[in-house]
């Protein structure tokens, strides 16, 4: 019998495509692999039927079934449908993001020459090429053998293009982007199962005579009870060969068996778990009422604001315990991958192997093994980022969301979700608990808990009544005027950390930028040296050894928002004058001007350059709980959740140049960025202080930190959101028009904004279009619409019936990114 299922495809079309199946009907969820445009697709079933599509075409039959059962729970897929409809998201693309599978699917990349490529082959034969290209002639001779390559039009693989034309990938993926080629993908099954290879002694085998290589390889099997891995039998000094010969004379076996996943984690010896604390009366206070919500067993947010080393963590792991007691599991989402290692060894000391892991920078194969063990219910506790929220957890009692206003629970790429909100949605289509924790709570959410959405629960005491750290702010105008010059460090700075580390104490210097010099300007014409790629000046990086956890390369330029690294010029590319001037300080030369203030600190520094993988965040943060390092500078990373208790001062180095920035949210930003820094000081038996640098001393934000006074902050930033209906006060969202031509960009923004100006559209009023503040980012041309409204269901209409618009005049969907509830306007 043949059945019809609608699949959900990973393409930017809001719309599911109908495909045949002979044969016994699939599961709804379950995932397939289809043809679709020239390729082989993996999607999701979403329905089941009998009905055949209307219209003269014919209906494809699936090429395969991967599933015998959904892989999504009824939860799940309902909460991608939700995700959909709020996000102006399409299906597919949400149910790509929920499943981390990739690795079971291997997908081949093909090439074909396009009509615009056949074109440029014809005419460089007739006339020969003009070389009107920043690539080099043998990289244009390699895109005329790539055309050639394919000019019978036949799709070719990256392997066999590189084979004959020696073309890597970067030159083809060019190649598509001047559309010359044109790109399709092929999609397969795989075994993502992590194995290795063991060699197993065979016991009560007769040994025949053996020569010395084999007596070596048994008796080290034999040391350790018979069973070894054989990459460490590799590392014997006998030839390969040798295990090979044991194999087949019968007294050595190999087998394969599943790899050890390593959780990670760090913690300073003789500090106590946060589960090991007993709670104190606010802590109590915040648990009862968290716990009244699970013996409801109904939603119900709270938000749990709490000052920083109030104890929010020994919170949430007392409410884990209490979950996982009633025989339901918990989730627990962190905003960062720097912040996985602590929780996750504070996890484990609690609760075990129960724990699983879910974050970005597993690899593909450890990813499905953990989302596998979550699903089959044998990890109950499961910390993560963002897109650990759409872990198939069996029988959810509770979400906790870490630091709830972090940016980086904000997706930046289709479906641009936040993690946050996704999790309250979760939370209420489950009919469970959710808490929203932080320092610094978001403008909407504290504007929730005051209206009565979510239950405000308040820690505003540290644990064992610690003093909240004193601030103090350092007028960096003064300072150039008593110095006559400008200094990265202030000698306030000097010398309060000096004393820091004459008593044997550490500290951190928070400078948010990274690398050495943000901007290489020259002085004769004032001009910026740029990406070729975006709009956005270059970083100069410096070669730095000794400190890092990995050497840089040598001296760069490189872009922040692409990767595009180029050698640092002897003149200006304009007008070819020598005199360039560094400008501006990032964190590699803040570690090289404080290696030269203090000589015979243990300096440490974290950033993007020296923290690579989730290695090197643990080895780092090791160290300093060790006090192997006494002095750390760095960027973001060092400034939330981190609970050092050798650390009593902190620095904070140029942060509110951000006041400056083309974005509503800029001083909010800056506030929780130094209350959030603030906290890492005095957290142990010593009190703490801070020093913050600032050429804004009399701004709110600045001021509303140095005095740990958060609600008198919001009380000033709600009276400047309030009457231009910013959030939270309305619903705003970001429409960016992107094109690789400049002027299809252009045409398409002022096509939408001429209808947003012409249509109906009840309720929504639209600022632009306008260039985006990055105007191009990755050779892309970026036009943006800022649309706001008080109403959200108002917005969604709007929205939707603007891509109706955009689809009638051809303007591609990809061309469109609908950003609703923007983090960042840039």
């Amino acid at each position: 019998m043949s059945f019809f299922v609608d699949v959900a495809l990973p393409v930017p079309l809001d719309r599911s495509f109908t495909y045949r199946v002979d044969g016994e009907a699939p599961a709804i969820g379950a995932r397939v692999l289809v043809p679709f445009s020239g390729q082989r697709l993996m999607g999701v079933i979403l329905r089941v039927h009998s009905q055949e599509p209307e219209g003269e075409f014919e209906v494809k039959p699936v090429q395969q079934v991967l599933d015998d059962a959904s892989l999504l729970p009824d939860d799940l897929l309902r909460l991608a449908e939700w995700i959909a409809q709020y996000y102006v998201a399409p299906l597919g693309e949400v149910l790509r993001g929920m499943l981390p599978l990739t690795a079971e699917i291997r997908r081949v990349f093909l090439y074909r020459i396009a009509e615009q490529g056949r074109r440029v082959l014809y005419e460089g034969a007739e006339k020969g090429s003009s070389r009107r290209s920043k690539l080099s002639p043998e990289e244009q001779n390699r895109e005329y053998a790539v055309l050639n390559a394919l000019e019978s039009g036949n799709a070719l693989k990256l392997a066999q293009l590189r084979s004959a034309t020696g073309a890597g990938k970067a030159l083809l993926e060019g190649m598509v982007r001047k559309r010359w080629l044109s790109r399709e993908v092929e999609a397969d099954e795989r075994d993502a199962r992590r194995t290795e290879r063991v060699a197993v002694l065979v016991e009560d085998a007769r040994l025949p005579k053996l020569n010395d290589n084999q007596m070596r390889i048994l008796a080290e099997l034999t040391a350790v009870g018979g069973r070894m891995p054989v990459r460490h039998l590799r590392d014997l000094p006998v030839p390969d060969s040798t295990l090979t010969t044991l194999v087949r004379r019968g007294l050595v076996v190999i087998e394969d068996e599943p790899l050890a996943f390593h959780l990670g984690g760090v913690h300073a010896e003789g500090k106590k778990h946060a589960h090991e604390h007993a709670l104190n009366e606010t802590q109590m206070e915040a648990l009862a009422s968290i716990a009244a919500s699970l013996a409801e067993g109904s939603f119900k947010p709270h938000l749990l604001y709490g000052v920083t080393g109030s104890g929010k963590t020994a919170v949430y792991f007392a409410a884990m315990q209490r979950v996982l007691a009633t025989g339901k599991a918990a989730l627990l989402l962190v905003p960062e991958i720097g912040l996985t290692p602590a929780m996750a060894g504070q996890m484990y000391a609690a609760f075990g192997d129960e724990v699983a892991l879910l974050h970005s920078q597993l690899s593909p194969d450890e990813r499905a093994e953990q989302w596998h063990r979550i699903r089959r219910g044998e990890a109950r506790v499961v910390v993560g980022t963002r897109s650990a929220v759409f872990a198939p957890v069996p029988s959810l009692g509770l979400i906790i969301v870490d630091e709830e206003h972090d940016s980086s629970y904000k997706q930046e790429e289709t479906p641009r979700y936040h993690g946050r909100d996704v999790a309250v949605m979760r939370a209420k289509l489950l009919d469970i608990p959710v808490i929203l924790g932080s320092a610094t709570p978001s403008l909407e959410s504290w504007n929730n808990a005051q209206t009565g959405r979510y239950t405000l629960l308040k820690m505003e005491q540290r644990v064992a009544n610690r003093p909240l750290p004193e601030v103090e702010l350092v007028d960096m105008r003064a300072e150039f005027q008593q110095t006559g010059a400008e200094h990265l460090f202030s000698r306030r700075l000097i010398e309060e950390t000096q004393a820091t580390l004459d008593r044997g104490e550490q500290a951190i210097i928070l400078l948010n930028r990274r690398g050495y010099s943000y901007v290489v300007m020259c002085r004769s014409c004032g001009e910026k040296i740029e990406c070729e790629n975006c709009a956005i000046a270059m970083t100069f990086h410096k070669p730095v050894h000794g400190t890092d956890l990995h050497a840089e390369p040598g001296e760069r330029l490189e872009c922040h928002y692409c990767g595009f690294r180029r050698n640092v010029p002897k003149a200006c590319p304009k007008c070819s004058s020598e005199h360039l001037y560094y400008m501006g300080a990032g964190s590699q030369q803040g570690e090289e001007r404080l290696q030269e203030i203090f000589p015979s600190a243990r300096i440490g520094r974290m950033d993007r350059d020296t923290v690579r993988g989730r290695g090197d965040v643990e080895r780092l943060l090791q160290r300093l709980h060790s006090g192997e390092i006494n002095l750390l500078v760095g960027t973001q990373m060092i400034a939330k959740g981190h609970d050092i208790h050798g650390v009593t001062t902190v620095g904070v180095v140029g942060c509110d140049h951000a006041l400056g920035m083309p974005d509503f949210r800029a001083a909010e930003r800056v506030f929780q960025l130094l209350t959030q820094v603030s906290g890492r000081a005095g957290r142990g038996e010593k009190p703490g202080r801070v020093l913050v640098q600032s050429y804004h001393v009399d701004h709110y934000a600045v001021r509303c930190a140095a005095a740990h006074d958060y609600e008198g902050f919001v009380r000033r930033e709600m009276q400047f959101r309030r009457p231009f209906f910013y959030p939270p006060f309305g619903v705003l969202t970001n429409v960016l028009i992107q094109s690789q031509d400049m002027g299809e960009a252009m045409r398409w923004s002022g096509e939408l904004g001429r209808w947003f100006n012409t249509a109906s559209v009840p309720g929504v009023r639209m600022l632009g279009p306008a260039a985006a503040p990055v105007s191009r980012l990755k050779r892309i041309y970026r036009y943006h619409l800022l649309l706001k409204a008080q109403r959200r269901s108002d917005l969604q209409a709007g929205l939707r019936n603007m891509l109706r618009h955009a689809e009638y005049k051809g303007i591609p969907r990809n061309a469109i990114i609908v950003d609703v509830d923007a983090i960042s306007l840039m």
